[in-house]
């Protein structure tokens, strides 16, 4: 088997117009990612078992009905609608792709899956007012769902609205213990906007 730039395989992906997956330049070897790593490593050192259970680690992710062309793990997908004109269901939700944001929280006890309603853009606003205060903190709050109450650590991941300062401040108002707390208000995208912007 031939591996490769010039490899057959290689080849049909580049015909199909499709990129290579999981393509990262020098992966966490920046000195900031070294640091990272060594404080994260430091962070954890007195930890125990009991510590771990705290935690509320949390993400958000796509769900597509037909995924798009040359996204990651692509399985359905056409390049254009006349692709597949035999089949109206399949044409017209090609036609009409539709994506789901679905927001998800792990604890020891229980796994919470909230999905955004349909007619909701996914803005700021609406994960604040609804993900995160009509679903989150509830569920962080609760007994049955998390070992202690006072004691659960919500673990963001690196999405904007998750490195926010208004985030940040609504853990602390409703007595939930933020990630890495006391270092994140200098630090915040919604203090620094060229951040955002990609200056």
């Amino acid at each position: 088997m031939m591996y490769g730039k010039n490899s057959p395989h290689n080849s049909i992906r580049l015909r199909e117009g499709l990129q290579h997956f999981h393509v990262i330049p020098k992966p966490l070897k920046s000195g900031t990612h070294i640091s990272d790593r060594l404080w994260l490593c430091d962070w954890f050192k007195d930890w125990t078992e009991q510590h771990f259970l705290h935690l509320g680690s949390s993400d958000e992710f796509f769900v597509w009905i037909v995924r798009r062309q040359n996204y990651q793990d692509d399985r359905i997908w056409a390049k254009n609608v006349e692709y597949i004109e035999e089949d109206e269901r399949i044409y017209e939700i090609i036609r009409h792709q539709a994506c789901i944001k679905v927001f998800i929280m792990f604890t020891c006890k229980r796994l919470l899956w909230v999905i955004k309603d349909k007619s909701e853009s996914w803005t700021g606003q609406y994960f604040h007012d609804v993900i995160l205060t009509e679903h989150v903190i509830p569920f962080l709050k609760n007994e049955e769902h998390v070992i202690d109450p006072d004691e659960v650590i919500f673990v963001y991941d690196k999405a904007i609205c998750m490195r926010a300062n208004r985030t940040q401040h609504l853990f602390q108002d409703n007595d939930v213990k933020f990630w890495d707390n006391d270092t994140w208000p200098e630090n915040s995208t919604d203090l620094n906007m060229t951040e955002i912007l990609g200056q």
